[in-house]
């Protein structure tokens, strides 16, 4: 079952899809809570309809999903380019209000995962965020100064400090955009997250390179808790864009977390 509903984040109305267990996955007791972070001008469809695949398969696995559009894209209210990246954090938060407020959920796994941009603002709100408890980064931006105005073009950031904006695939992106972006190091806080993480990515994503997972994932094993497990995808491009690609994703983070919960289960009775 999947219901539509709007998330409410101070003056926006976020619009969202919350994807309910299914099928042999849902289980009569707490459920883990899965909350999709869609990139740069994305929604909550994704590219060739990436997060609602992800989020069935991971609902009939077992997860409540919530995948939801940031302020200004999709079908939320707002201005993209006048938000920035301090509140994309934000409204991630808010998204984390609604599915911790529900009473079947599970607080000890409650599972972030993001997309490009959106993998770096979910680690930046793990790290803000302790009920975050599990990460899943796929294709994760890590210098997002860097990477974003390298997508937009180095004459279009320009022309937003000199002219107050510029218009990027229809979304007029403005200077506070760009300075927000700046005031983030996801590298450097990524340590700062006690939490599980998966990372994923493709050999032939030319927007945002893999040598950044496996540099996030050095990062992640310097930290005293939580583990960091990586998948390389070979021949995927940045938004997964096959049907093989999609489902090699999907299915090792789904995988991933089916494991994580018997790892702790194991760990748990080892403990005692």
């Amino acid at each position: 079952m999947e219901k539509q509903l709007l998330l409410k984040h101070e003056d926006l109305n976020l619009t969202a899809t919350l994807h309910y267990p299914t099928g042999e996955g849902a289980s009569e007791g707490k459920s883990q809570a899965i909350i999709i972070c869609h990139g740069f001008v994305g929604n909550r469809i994704g590219v060739d309809r990436l997060f609602v695949k992800a989020a069935r398969a991971l609902a009939a696995a077992g997860s409540y999903v919530l995948r939801f559009d940031y302020g200004g894209s999709g079908e939320s209210d707002g201005n993209y380019g006048e938000l920035g990246l301090d509140s994309m954090i934000a409204q991630t938060r808010t998204a984390i209000d609604y599915v911790t407020s529900m009473d079947a959920v599970d607080l000890q796994r409650v599972v972030l995962i993001g997309h490009s941009l959106g993998g770096a603002t979910a680690l930046l709100t793990a790290v803000r965020d302790r009920r975050v408890k599990r990460l899943v980064l796929w294709s994760p931006v890590a210098y997002p100064f860097n990477d974003i105005v390298r997508i937009v073009g180095r004459s279009g950031y320009d022309e937003s400090i000199e002219k107050g904006s510029t218009d990027y695939t229809g979304y007029s992106l403005k200077p506070a955009f760009f300075n927000s972006l700046q005031e983030h190091q996801p590298f450097i806080e990524a340590k700062k997250f006690g939490g599980d993480v998966l990372l994923v990515h493709g050999t032939s994503d030319d927007v945002i390179p893999a040598d950044y997972s496996f540099l996030y994932q050095k990062v992640f094993w310097t930290r005293s808790d939580g583990i960091c497990d990586k998948e390389i995808i070979f021949q995927a491009n940045h938004t997964y864009s096959t049907r093989k690609h999609q489902e090699e994703a999907i299915n090792v983070t789904r995988n991933w977390l089916i494991g994580l919960d018997r790892r702790h289960e194991e760990w748990h009775h080892w403990s005692i």
